[in-house]
């Protein structure tokens, strides 16, 4: 593999970039870099700490082959792309969609789709999420961000640990929010007794959620429409810190708390508003999404 190393991860350490390119683990890089596998300007790196430089060749003795298999294309799965280039695609999300295979959903993801659409993600980031830089839940619609090859794929995913990806939802949650803004801070882990539901846990990664409130409702039950920032991507953060607050996602049957989900078909969770800098030009791209027929109809049955 051998790729130039654009603006966005100028000045990022070579064990990093490499294992954003490859999707190998930094351990695995390392004994990599240990063996001369890794080369800038034709020469092996010493140290795997070394910074790169925007510009400079960087080759890497790839490991044939990835454990992980591969996603099957599938064209029946519709893809709603907002924006593409050669680089990069912004795709709308249809709510029920799951985004990549895992436990008991192995076909009919929005993977399975991109592939068919671009076959050459096949080779952008992990084997069983090609392409994909950030995910949606299943029940969640809105704005994705798809790298379409590896640079771009490594420099969006820079960026968004960098936290200069911004990605905003909208959200109706139960009870009325006094505050007119607020921030969620709080760390995010797999809950103890069941593994497959997030939680609030002092175990968890640094979680950060800011809010703001958009309109207030008392019929039919006291609810809050509210713009949603992500700050940090962890799975399920914001369903689990507007939960954690007392104010859980209308209609989210697994974190609403028991509360009747009769109100909405399905978590009341948008994502609306996406921006970030090009991979390659440096540009700052922003994006919108409408909210959906079924989150509208919610909506004005409330106003």
């Amino acid at each position: 593999m051998k790729d130039v190393v654009p603006a966005a991860l100028g000045g990022e350490r070579v064990d990093k970039v490499v294992a954003l390119l490859t999707g190998m683990a930094r351990a695995d890089v390392a004994r990599l870099v240990e063996q001369g596998g890794v080369r800038v300007g034709g020469r092996p790196v010493a140290a795997r700490s070394r910074r790169l430089a925007e510009g400079e060749e960087l080759e890497v003795d790839v490991p044939d082959a990835r454990k992980t298999p591969g996603v099957a294309p599938d064209p029946s799965v519709e893809v709603a792309v907002v924006f593409a280039d050669d680089d990069v695609a912004v795709v709308d999300k249809a709510a029920g969609v799951v985004v990549h295979p895992g436990a008991g959903q192995a076909g009919g993801t929005l993977a399975a789709g991109l592939v068919a659409r671009w076959p050459e993600l096949a080779g952008v980031g992990e084997p069983d999420r090609p392409g994909i830089v950030h995910r949606l839940d299943k029940g969640t619609s809105g704005l994705m961000l798809v790298a379409r090859t590896r640079v771009a794929h490594a420099a969006l995913s820079a960026q968004l640990e960098r936290r200069e990806v911004e990605r905003r939802y909208l959200a109706v949650v139960w009870g009325t929010v006094e505050a007119p803004a607020g921030l969620v801070d709080a760390p995010v882990g797999r809950a103890e007794r069941d593994p497959t539901r997030m939680s609030v846990s002092a175990r968890g990664r640094q979680a950060r959620t800011r809010y703001e409130v958009l309109e207030r409702f008392t019929e039919p039950a006291a609810a809050t429409f509210v713009e949603c920032r992500l700050e940090t991507g962890r799975t399920h953060q914001i369903r689990v810190h507007l939960a954690a607050i007392g104010h859980p996602v209308l209609g989210d049957a697994r974190y609403g708390g028991g509360r009747s989900a009769r109100l909405a078909p399905r978590p009341f969770l948008h994502a609306h508003r996406l921006a970030f800098d090009h991979p390659i030009t440096g540009e700052r791209l922003v994006f919108s999404s409408e909210l959906p027929d079924d989150l509208r109809e919610v909506l004005v049955a409330y106003r």
